[in-house]
């Protein structure tokens, strides 16, 4: 009987489940958006309640459309949004706050504190992050310092914090029966508390951030079982083998396994990672050092992030918040109206700018409005800015390394506006290559938790799996190429000192 696979994609937008088979094609895919809660400037809230219901809805619908049951599934993967932030009553399962999002500003007061006179590199060499909103630390410090009752409970052991990934482990082998408390070391390393060389919680980082030790994960590798599905479940018994954060799992899934690959997820935001093999790299522009995975009992594998806040979710907000499209596929040919941006420049910086600025006094501008300008100008602009800020990430990422990469591995929803993708190659001056899956942040979970049971045997097996899809050359002229870049840097000068 021929066995699958199943993710649960857990994102910033939406939950997807989708079955992946012994070759990596997608079998099926269920998926279901959340809402963007935000209720004041700064601050972006999920239900963790909803992501859960709809986690158990999309399970069922991929399983269906399958026409598979639970006894198909060899293995469960997981992955997530990263930084999100829950802290629930271990007692009742309920969450005592909202999700707070790894977009949310709202904790600049407590990064201010915690930096003091040291700065917010104060932690870098033992977590390889700089202080910032970004973190989940200090959203966790936010919700005991604000949200009534908690610090009491946290006090005495009967609250639990998670990223995504944990809420879901937790909720799907029991819950408030026994559910298994852990993360994977991929997602620990994006809290601000985790000691990259020891894999562990820092103590004194976390007393510092005033966080009881109990509220915290067991951590684990990336690839190993980490429970059973228990309770009334679709998915009842079958293992969850495998948790890697998003942009981590999408590198898996693009088959980046060796020091020097590297792959660019255009989603809500973007995240360039690249593989550093088992060293430890600290960035002197402005990248983050984090795990990239941890295979069962095998050394860490360590990477450089470039993490971009605002991309995809530019687009959502030209849909949502000005209505100039009815779909987020539209802002292609609505950029295809025009030929060129019309020297307008949108530089999206609604949540500050992350790598390789770090600068949350930054705020979003749209510069060179001349009444030529007309909505198609500014969705061309919107996309642009996509090119623009990875630009930024490469060559930060150049710099840190001192050689140039060649191409560049993307996946992504982003990945199928061909216009984008073009600019992108332009921009960048190298090929931009897209794999034959590009589903490939699902992918990864799967793959770590199909090692893990022997589903498949070894990296060689995976990297064999990776096929080019599309490919989109160069075709700018180095002089033009210049010219825009120029115009960028200034545009990005003027969100700056803004708040």
């Amino acid at each position: 009987m021929e066995k699958y696979v199943l993710s649960i994609d857990q994102g910033t937008t939406s939950t997807r489940a989708i079955v992946f088979d012994e070759s990596g094609s997608v079998i099926s895919t269920g998926q279901l958006e959340h809402k963007q809660i935000m209720t004041k400037p700064g601050w972006v809230e999920h239900d963790p309640m909803e992501i859960w219901g709809n986690a158990r809805e999309v399970v069922g619908t991929a399983l269906s459309r399958a026409n598979i049951t639970r006894h198909d599934i060899a293995a469960v993967g997981i992955t997530n949004q990263r930084e999100t932030t829950i802290v629930w009553n271990k007692t009742t399962g309920e969450p005592v706050y909202n999700a707070i999002v790894w977009q949310d500003t709202r904790t600049q007061d407590i990064v201010d504190r915690l930096a003091g006179p040291e700065g917010v590199d104060r932690y870098r060499e033992t977590t390889g992050l700089p202080l910032a909103t970004f973190f989940s630390g200090t959203k966790i410090s936010w919700v005991l310092e604000n949200v009534s009752g908690a610090r009491e409970l946290a006090n005495k052991g009967e609250l639990l914090f998670g990223t995504p990934d944990t809420w879901l482990l937790w909720n799907l082998t029991g819950g408030v029966e026994g559910g298994v408390h852990k993360t994977d070391v991929t997602n620990a390393s994006r809290t601000l508390l985790m000691n990259l060389r020891t894999l562990e919680w820092d103590e004194a980082i976390a007393k510092e951030f005033d966080i009881p030790l109990s509220m915290l994960p067991e951590i684990r590798s990336s690839s190993e079982v980490f429970g059973t599905v228990s309770g009334q479940s679709l998915l009842r018994d079958v293992p969850i083998a495998g948790i890697l954060g998003d942009q981590q799992a999408a590198t898996f899934g693009q088959a980046a396994f060796s020091k020097g690959q590297s792959k660019n997820t255009y989603g809500t935001g973007n995240f360039l990672i690249f593989n550093t093999g088992e060293e430890i790299v600290l960035s002197k522009n402005g990248l983050l050092t984090t795990v990239a995975y941890k295979l069962g009992d095998a050394a860490p594998v360590y990477a450089l992030e470039g993490s971009i806040a605002v991309t995809g979710s530019l687009i959502q907000w030209l849909r949502d918040n000005l209505g100039i499209i009815d779909s987020a596929s539209d802002v292609e040919a609505l950029a295809n109206t025009v030929e060129d941006n019309g020297g307008a420049y949108f530089v999206p910086a609604f949540s500050g700018l992350f790598a390789p600025h770090w600068r949350p006094d930054a705020r979003g501008v749209l510069v060179g409005l001349t009444r030529f300008i007309n909505k198609g100008h500014i969705a061309r602009a919107a996309l642009e800015a996509t090119a623009f800020q990875t630009r930024e990430v490469l060559d930060a990422l150049n710099a840190d390394f001192g050689h140039d990469l060649t191409e560049l591995k993307v996946d992504g929803g982003m990945i199928n506006n061909n216009t984008l993708m073009q600019f992108q190659a332009d921009i960048l001056g190298v090929p931009v290559i897209r794999p034959v899956v590009a589903e490939t942040t699902a992918l990864g979970a799967a793959y770590a938790a199909g090692l893990a049971v022997g589903f498949w045997k070894d990296l060689d097996q995976l990297r064999d799996r990776w096929q080019e899809g599309a490919r989109w050359e160069p075709k700018m002229a180095a002089p033009e190429r210049d010219r825009h870049l120029s115009l960028w840097k200034k545009a990005v000068s003027r969100t700056l000192n803004w708040v």
